[in-house]
């Protein structure tokens, strides 16, 4: 049907659904009003950044208004924001695992109430190349764990649950496609790694701690790009693996 999937049997009997870091409820929004003709998702982590994506979009898309008048429908919390550019909403989603995932399963449930269809979710941001030109960008096909996996592993209450990271083929095809049409930007596809640190877990030699000698991490890279990693960033495994269960048509393009 193209609806977005909640894998939760304790929503329905819930009065009220909170999104609590929307600053967004069920009772006191009418979602599907807001939010039912949505039709492309974009999150990226700053909440600048996607602030100045929103205006782009309003004014690539020709909308009526002035693009800098734009609203942050979030603006009751200070945790993530939110605008709206016609069908396309942009959200940010912060640093790391944990903070995209919260962020992702308020979207989600937002989506379901909503009754949104045949939804597009991309996340655009910056990410740390490997072995490939400064400036490229690279469309995620698989996401990988540090240990070049295909794998989401979280911990839930005492069990460790692993979730696939496979991204939409046919979207990422046709995010190459795209790509030919714009010159100065070289693109390619590769594997992106996700990592649960900024410094040590990406192999840095300039964070507060260093446990590991510059040979050993250009090794660990080597083997990194030889098992097709092109880009290291902080969100891509938890954004596939809820991407995938929900049943949204998603991709990572950095």
């Amino acid at each position: 049907s193209g609806l977005v999937h909640i894998k939760n049997p304790h929503l329905d009997s819930m009065e009220e659904d909170v999104l609590y870091h929307l600053d967004l409820g069920t009772k006191t929004h009418n979602l599907p009003a807001m939010f039912g003709d949505i039709k492309f998702v974009c999150v990226g982590g700053s909440p600048n950044r996607m602030r100045a994506f929103a205006q782009f979009m309003h004014k690539e898309l020709g909308l009526t208004g002035n693009a800098e008048d734009l609203a942050d429908i979030c603006a009751g919390t200070d945790r993530y924001a939110m605008y709206r550019a016609g069908p396309v909403l942009s959200i940010s989603h912060g640093m790391g695992i944990p903070s995209i995932s919260i962020m992702l399963h308020e979207l989600i449930k937002l989506l379901h109430h909503a009754k949104c269809r045949d939804i597009t979710i991309i996340r655009i941001g910056t990410s740390g190349g490997l072995g490939i030109e400064a400036g490229s960008v690279v469309i995620t096909d698989t996401a990988v764990d540090s240990s070049f996996k295909p794998r989401f592993e979280q911990v839930v209450l005492d069990d460790v649950v692993v979730r696939s990271t496979e991204l939409d083929k046919d979207l990422v095809e046709e995010l190459l496609a795209c790509s030919k049409e714009i010159p100065d930007f070289p693109t390619l596809i590769g594997h992106t790694m996700c990592t649960y640190d900024f410094y040590e877990g990406q192999g840095r030699l300039d964070g507060a701690l260093c446990s590991f000698s510059s040979e050993k991490k250009l090794e660990y890279l080597k083997r990194a790009y030889d098992a097709g990693v092109r880009n290291i960033e902080m969100e891509s495994t938890a954004f596939a693996a809820l991407c995938g269960l929900c049943g949204l048509k998603g991709e990572s393009s950095c």
